[in-house]
């Protein structure tokens, strides 16, 4: 396989993030902080790295990617990209190990949203923004890199969508760069509502454009350690609506902007996740109104955010959620599985899959009442493939499966049963959130064992990929077809 043509991508990206990292520089220089020199210092290492490999692979300047190449740019792009953006949390504030500045990265350009940082208010102004940039680039990426790059390498641009298992929904454009472009307005657009909506709610303009770039890329890190505490009330509101919207297909914005006014709510996904929450978030008020003998505004609105939080894989939390006990664990469980819709920046199983998944279920059953019956699956009224129920279902049962495997692990590294669990399933599903002794005292994976935040790297990356990628890139069969 011809590896120029990736690594000339790999060294323009590093250019470009370079850039981006002169902001939060200019911040910090500005304000007198000596971190502003440590982004500068991260940027050149990551510029000049980027620009040498650019240079040493111009030649492969027109040459198309083949599907291989398409899959591992992907990988190469996901791993490779956090170990530079890394660079500004081991050099200057908050001075993290590698392993640690690794893991903030990763989890960071995932949008999964755990954090091992400790004091997050006292951290200079320019790293929290690095943190929101790294959550709002990576909520999206594959829209900046098809918009960008792709048309340099002359590349078709559908088979790039499919490696991280995005669905173009029936191909509404025509072109990948056209998706891209369109998808980007969008992206763009709702943040830029969203930083508006927390400066009327009266965030500070810092909080307003990290927290507004980390809700719409699903993300969820935050510029203080009480999460969105700092802002109870009706900024929770504004937030749950954000969180909601941004867990959305954005391809059916695109239809919606070109004159479909019903494209969004005729999705099966939107009408499905919005009813799923409603229940979700009813019953969890009525149990906690009952057992708990709580307020009636603040429950519900607690509950309207943090399940809104972890159904989207957002990651905020605010006041108590993590003591509200046993079934509000089950009801997290169970939304975090689920995740988003397909085509939006969430993770998890997706709205899709589970919806498919369900449909399948019924009809074997169906199937087994009555053996002289025979019914088709369907899906918003079209039938589903045998190839796409077969990789849905193999997706589906390998979720499970990396799940239990790797909470397994989790707890050989020394973390205990519930702490793992929740690990693997934050890190998988790109969460955020997590539970368990091990996080009761700071809130952060902090004192996870290093082998154990390895782990934990590896689930974030997986969970963002989609694990189909992965398994395929190991496949000696792959590399030879």
């Amino acid at each position: 396989m011809d590896i120029r043509p990736i690594a000339y991508l790999i060294g323009r990206l590093l250019v470009v993030l370079a850039i981006l990292m002169l902001a939060p520089a200019i911040i910090d220089l500005r304000a007198g902080l000596p971190n502003g020199r440590d982004f500068l210092e991260s940027a050149l290492i990551t510029g000049g790295t980027g620009g040498l490999i650019a240079l040493a692979t111009v030649n492969a300047l027109g040459r198309g990617l083949d599907i291989r190449q398409a899959y591992f740019l992907t990988a190469v792009i996901w791993v490779g990209l956090p170990m530079f953006s890394a660079l500004p949390f081991f050099l200057g504030a908050p001075g993290l190990s590698l392993t640690d500045a690794y893991f903030e990265s990763v989890s960071g350009m995932t949008t999964t949203g755990s954090t091992v940082i400790v004091g997050l208010d006292a951290l200079p102004v320019g790293t929290n923004l690095w943190r929101g940039m790294l959550n709002w680039i990576g909520g999206l990426g594959i829209a900046f890199i098809a918009m960008i790059f792709l048309p340099i390498m002359r590349v078709g641009g559908m088979q790039f969508f499919r490696t991280e298992g995005f669905d173009t929904f029936g191909k509404a454009l025509p072109r990948a760069t056209d998706i891209a472009r369109a998808l980007l307005m969008v992206y763009t657009g709702l943040t830029l509502a969203c930083v508006l909506s927390y400066l009327a709610v009266g965030m500070t303009a810092v909080d307003a454009l990290v927290m507004g770039a980390a809700t719409i890329a699903t993300g969820g890190f935050a510029p203080t350690d009480a999460s969105f505490g700092k802002y109870a009330g009706m900024g929770e509101y504004v937030a749950s609506v954000f969180m909601l919207l941004a867990s959305l297909p954005y391809i059916r914005y695109v239809q919606l902007v070109t004159g479909r006014p019903l494209a969004l709510w005729s999705d099966p996904q939107v009408r499905a996740i919005v009813t799923w929450l409603g229940v979700a978030v009813g019953l969890t008020f009525v149990w906690r109104f009952v057992s708990a003998d709580a307020e009636i505004e603040p429950a519900f609105r607690e509950t309207l955010f943090n399940l809104t939080s972890i159904l989207t894989g957002t990651g905020f939390f605010s006041g108590s959620f993590p003591v509200w006990g046993s079934f509000v664990l089950v009801v997290s469980f169970a939304l975090g599985m689920i995740g988003g819709c397909s085509g939006s920046s969430s993770g998890a199983l997706s709205v899709f899959r589970v919806q498919v998944s369900a449909r399948a279920v019924r009809a074997q059953i169906a199937a087994i009442a009555l053996p002289d019956r025979v019914v088709p699956l369907r899906y918003a009224g079209r039938a589903v493939e045998v190839e796409t129920m077969n990789a849905l279902m193999l997706y589906v049962v390998g979720y499970i499966l990396s799940i239990g495997v790797l909470s397994v692990m989790l707890t050989l590294a020394g973390v205990d049963i519930t702490s793992a669990l929740f690990g693997i399933w934050t890190s998988l599903g790109n969460i955020g959130y997590g539970f368990g002794p091990m996080l009761g005292e700071t809130g952060t994976f902090r004192d996870f064992p290093e082998s154990a935040k390895w782990i934990m790297i590896v689930a974030m990356l997986m969970g963002r990929l989609g694990l189909l990628t992965i398994f395929v890139l190991v496949l000696p069969q792959f590399w030879r077809a």
